[in-house]
């Protein structure tokens, strides 16, 4: 797992997209900093990161979107899924490694930090509490975009899908709301992700929130391993 993990590092910033990642989130991320925390004249991140919940939607399956798509296009994926290495490992190299590269993109908040404690108090518990939220959001994002990206070889195509499928997800509790049976919206809103995110930028620390964003990296990631699977012996 080491070595994939290392090798994606590697491709992420000898190919560029690391830092157009990087770049591309710092710079919304201060744009709503900016207008939602300093042109309020307030110390209060939440409406910040709750905004950020788009950003982090379209930017994760951009980062994704190589992942495994690039491997089958070129033709390593045989050379990769013949190594004597498990499929755990390879999936979860490079599930690591673009969990990485968000932690480092989203460590931006705390340069926002620096700049909030030199203009008031920070409320250090939502701040963190806000980093935690983005943090399980992505982490369960990325899982969905990894999957996503093993199945098809052509890169914007699973951009593309990924960023449907992450709309999709964003916009259970509206569906959820026009829907006029009540065992159907239940159902639908404890698969919320914008609901369950939101809680977290307001204060709450839901740990059953906690457990469904860690609970869907998993299912995708055992998904990806699947597909995977499938391929080596098909």
């Amino acid at each position: 797992m080491g070595a994939i993990y290392r090798r994606e590092m590697g491709a992420f910033f000898t190919s560029g997209a690391a830092y157009v990642f990087l770049t591309v989130f710092t710079l919304l991320s201060g744009v709503f900093f900016f207008f939602g925390v300093i042109g309020s004249g307030t110390t209060e991140t939440s409406n910040m990161f709750s905004s950020m919940f788009m950003v982090v939607l379209f930017l994760i399956p951009i980062l994704t979107m190589k992942l495994l798509s690039e491997e089958k296009k070129n033709r390593t994926d045989q050379g990769l899924l013949t190594a004597p290495i498990g499929l755990w490992s390879i999936v979860m190299g490079k599930y690591l490694a673009a969990l990485t590269l968000f932690i480092l993109a989203e460590s931006v908040v705390f340069i926002y930090s620096i700049i909030l404690a030199y203009l008031g108090n920070v409320v250090w518990s939502t701040l963190l509490g806000n980093y935690f939220a983005m943090l399980f959001l992505g982490s369960a994002f990325i899982a969905v975009g990894l999957f996503i990206s093993s199945l098809t070889e052509n890169q914007m195509a699973s951009a593309v899908v990924s960023m449907v499928a992450l709309f999709v997800l964003y916009l259970f509790d509206s569906l959820a709301a026009s829907v006029s049976i009540e065992a159907v919206k239940k159902v639908m809103l404890m698969f919320s992700f914008y609901s369950r995110y939101l809680e977290f930028t307001q204060g709450v620390f839901n740990l059953t929130s906690v457990v469904f964003f860690v609970s869907v990296a998993f299912v995708f990631n055992f998904l990806t391993v699947r597909v995977l699977d499938k391929r080596r012996w098909g």
